[in-house]
């Protein structure tokens, strides 16, 4: 039996807690300090070298993946705050003050304006260059970065238990959806929340959301399941980012906050310039999943 959908309180929470992707508990420098990080390293790598351009769901398993948003340097305050007020689609994990500037428990020895396999460059609220290098509008501290936890980071959890994700089965991209739920607002950015979505039958939805729910740092558990239209989505087949996912006869779609969700606020914030990952190419964290579990 499906049990009720949480999205009615996930609306009532919208702006009622500040905290980090990392609270409420968090050890990932204890517990990366040992993973084998030449996975993820080569993931950065063959970025960096322009050899991988495609999404990143299902690379280097077992460590955990993150969006990027880059603002310019006096709206980082806000965009701070938005996410602070916005944790589900938002889990804060770094702030990078230049693309090297990012902590070794993260990454070692990465550049965030080259190290993903796509970007996405905003200007004045419009995505004006979709490229693999983002070097040439972020070179020092005139943007600051933030890496915000992903869904991915999980969804080789969901394998282990035998969830996999059909998407990811299928190597595609995940189904991402603009919905009507609207963020809370920080400085000029506001926006409406973005969601990921994975099918799943009826009796496996409490074991998938508990799963979930164990990782704030990467959007934590489902915001909704069932009937798309509570969240203003009016066909699964044309998701507003990423690709188009089967659902079969007898499974309902359950929905997770994303961290595109960002990317709504971007355009309506109508910045100079921002940075963002290209929906569904992530940066591939040394960090390992298991250190975003919260017990």
């Amino acid at each position: 039996m499906l049990p009720p959908s949480p999205l009615d309180a996930f609306r009532r929470g919208i702006g009622q807690v500040l905290r980090t992707g990392l609270s409420p508990a968090f050890e990932g420098a204890a517990s990366s300090a040992t993973a084998n990080r030449s996975l993820a390293a080569a993931v950065r790598q063959k970025c960096r070298a322009g050899a991988l351009t495609g999404p990143t769901a299902g690379l280097a398993p077992g460590h955990a993946q993150a969006n990027l948003v880059c603002v310019p340097k006096a709206h980082a305050f806000d965009f701070a705050r938005f996410c602070l007020l916005n944790p589900r689609p938002c889990p804060l994990l770094a702030i990078a003050a230049t693309p090297t500037d990012l902590s070794p428990t993260i990454a070692r020895d990465a550049d965030l304006a080259r190290d993903l396999p796509r970007y996405r460059v905003w200007r004045d609220g419009v995505v004006v260059e979709d490229v693999n290098d983002a070097s040439h509008v972020w070179t020092g501290d005139e943007l600051t970065g933030f890496l915000l936890g992903c869904s991915f980071s999980w969804e080789q959890a969901l394998a282990d238990a035998g969830y996999p994700p059909r998407h990811v089965e299928a190597g595609t991209n995940v189904a991402m959806y603009v919905t009507n739920v609207e963020n809370a607002a920080s400085g000029p950015f506001g926006g409406f929340l973005v969601v990921s979505m994975r099918p799943y039958a009826p009796e496996a939805v409490p074991a998938v959301a508990a799963l979930t729910e164990a990782y704030p740092a990467a959007h934590g558990g489902p915001v909704h399941w069932g009937d798309p239209a509570a969240l203003g989505i009016g066909d699964l087949s044309a998701p507003d980012f990423g690709d188009a996912v089967r659902v079969a006869p007898g499974e309902v779609p359950v929905f997770w906050a994303c961290g595109v969700t960002p990317q709504s606020a971007l355009a309506e914030a109508a910045l100079p310039l921002c940075v963002t990952h290209a929906p569904g190419h992530m940066f591939v964290c040394d960090l390992v999943d298991e250190a975003l579990r919260v017990v």
